[in-house]
């Protein structure tokens, strides 16, 4: 059963309407109960059917403020590929003798980038890495012989996403202590990535409902149209 702090957070919150995105950002805030900063999330549901191969969502986008968190990146490169994505801020990089290491039981990093010409030896960690969803992939920008580049944009900070099953993409967007302006602008970049990722196949409406809460307040409903007109999509 719901806590006291948590049903009091819900009776702030209008279920039944549909807010802008000023409004939700503003009532945040209020609806918060606990004492740590936590992550700002989206839940967007969109109109496409999952099962069908040709309207698979998957995507990434560059958030202008990051996420409020160090991430640790890895990076699979050899030769001149090596130098330049340990300039551009790696945590480590390596060839075989990272697999090695990965396969001896080392998970200490968040992201995962590698070279094209090294996923013949990546994917001999698919077993350790896709369950995590750490598996490179060219859809999110982590397979590219951009590696200094690739690094830079998930240290800043990078949202992925992909559909579930019910057509929902789940994605932090910051943390609570971002002022507004900032939640917005990283609001804007990933919803127009989720909307230039719109398959064509996918017919009628396609954002269909869009959510915002913090890891622990309920959700706060948010209008679709008005996002999407607000992102000029």
């Amino acid at each position: 059963m719901p806590g006291k702090k948590y049903r009091t957070a819900v009776d702030k919150v209008d279920r039944d309407k549909r807010y802008t995105l000023a409004e939700a950002l503003t009532m945040l805030p209020t609806v918060k109960y606990s004492k740590w900063d936590e992550t700002v999330d989206l839940a967007i549901r969109l109109g496409v059917d999952p099962k069908q191969t040709d309207q698979m969502v998957r995507g990434a986008a560059p958030l202008p403020h990051g996420l409020g968190k160090t991430v640790r990146v890895i990076v699979f490169a050899k030769g001149e590929k090596q130098k330049e994505a340990t300039q551009a801020g790696a945590d480590q990089v390596g060839a075989e003798d990272l697999v090695e290491k990965i396969e001896q039981g080392w998970l200490e990093f968040d992201q995962v980038i590698a070279t094209p010409d090294m996923m013949g030896l990546v994917s001999k960690l698919g077993r350790v890495l896709g369950p995590r969803g750490l598996m490179p992939n060219p859809k999110l920008g982590t397979v590219t012989f951009e590696v200094g580049k690739a690094v830079k944009e998930v240290k800043a900070g990078k949202a992925e996403f992909k559909i579930d099953k019910g057509a929902i993409v789940h994605s932090s967007v910051g943390k609570i202590s971002f002022d507004s302006g900032k939640l917005k602008d990283n609001i804007h970049a990933l919803l127009e990535a989720v909307l230039r990722a719109k398959p064509a196949t996918s017919k009628g409406i396609y954002l269909r409902t869009v959510t915002i809460s913090t890891t622990m307040s309920p959700g706060i409903k948010l209008d679709p149209a008005q996002l999407q007109t607000e992102v000029g999509l």
